[in-house]
């Protein structure tokens, strides 16, 4: 099931959901985890081409006005939302980076990791880093947040944070930024300090999320 393996800007999304929202992420995974069990594939993921065409936008230069419409006339699922990604992205890449005023490079990286919980039997994937070389020899490494509702809260910045820090433990979590796209807001540790109880709230959201699940999926 795609709660127990899954990409942790969703499973940020579903920890910040009101209740109904919740019952309707779990509903909608569950109906997309039957049609797989049938045979049945599902569609692509809707934000991957936006990320796509904003890292190309920074890494090599590309029209990523142009792109964004020439994404939204391909598929008209994306007419309303495209867009104001692309403002957010744009608003945040021009207005709201703190590192402004420090020499700013393309950093192409592929980063990517997988946490596993074998307490919990589930695996959370964290892939598709936007890569910034800042200033001398500083790295910057962007983690895109999508979701229209719920914003991002500091607490799940925190929390995203934290998992981030196990996943790379090679690089420093210093380093490492969670965007909240839409609203062109991003999250550090500098904003959002540890304070020692993440893998505990992690663990107790996770765990009512599973619990959720396995109740609802009774129903079908």
């Amino acid at each position: 099931m795609s709660f127990r393996k899954i990409h942790l800007r969703k499973l940020l999304a579903a920890f910040g959901a009101t209740e109904q929202r919740l019952v309707s992420m779990l509903r909608a995974d569950i109906r997309a985890e039957i049609d797989k069990e049938s045979g049945q594939g599902g569609g692509g993921d809707f934000h991957t081409p936006f990320w796509s065409d904003a890292k190309s936008y920074v890494l090599n230069g590309t029209d990523f006005d142009l792109s964004t419409k020439a994404r939204v006339a391909a598929n008209g699922r994306r007419k309303r939302l495209y867009p104001l990604l692309y403002n957010g992205f744009m608003d945040w890449w021009i207005n709201k980076r703190r590192f402004t005023n420090e020499k700013i490079d393309p950093y192409p990286t592929d980063i990517k990791a997988q946490v596993i919980d074998k307490g919990l039997d589930v695996t959370i994937k964290v892939e598709n880093f936007l890569g910034l070389s800042v200033g001398e020899g500083g790295k910057r490494f962007i983690y895109p947040y999508f979701s229209e509702h719920p914003a991002l809260s500091d607490t799940n910045a925190r929390l995203g944070l934290w998992l981030i820090s196990r996943a790379f433990t090679e690089h420093h979590i210093e380093d490492f930024r969670i965007l909240d796209v839409l609203r062109g807001d991003s999250f550090s540790t500098q904003d959002c300090q540890f304070q020692g109880d993440e893998e505990l709230i992690f663990q107790r959201l996770y765990r009512r999320l599973l619990h959720r699940w396995d109740k609802l999926r009774a129903e079908y």
